[in-house]
């Protein structure tokens, strides 16, 4: 299954991280991940979260830009080669891989990454094909 991720852009100076994340808690809303990727300019916040249709606009009210992005929950053994088994699986089938990070949670004995594919439909019908842990729904991670 692919999962909505919040991508907003953020200026790269003091206090900016915590508008995103305050109204996000003033809305009840939980991020279960992030990732900030900087530049001297402005950083990438990337965010999954529970709801991202009602984070989306309760962030844009409060004037953030922000994007919808698809991306991929892969289960990763947590072992040395883990991921590496993975990547080989990713290389063979030739699939782009545009950023990954880590995902906070842990389903069972494997880790949890969170890859954005150039074509996730392809990359989830390849991942899938060839048996590499995908995670089917968000509930599946906040219950380990």
């Amino acid at each position: 299954m692919k999962i909505q991720q919040l991508s907003l852009f953020l200026e790269n100076k003091p206090r900016t991280l915590r508008v995103p994340t305050k109204v996000l808690a003033d809305a009840g809303i939980n991020i279960l991940t992030m990732s900030l990727a900087d530049t001297e300019q402005f950083g990438i916040l990337r965010l999954i979260v529970q709801d991202a249709p009602k984070a989306k606009a309760v962030l844009e009210k409060a004037g953030c830009v922000v994007n919808l992005t698809e991306v991929i929950a892969v289960e990763v053994p947590d072992r040395p080669g883990g991921l590496d088994g993975v990547l080989a699986v990713i290389e063979q089938s030739e699939l782009n891989i545009e950023y990954v990070y880590s995902f906070t949670a842990r389903k069972g004995d494997r880790a949890v990454m969170v890859f954005r594919f150039d074509n996730p439909d392809q990359a989830l019908k390849t991942l899938t094909a060839k048996r590499v842990g995908v995670i089917a729904e968000l509930e599946q991670l906040t219950k380990d």
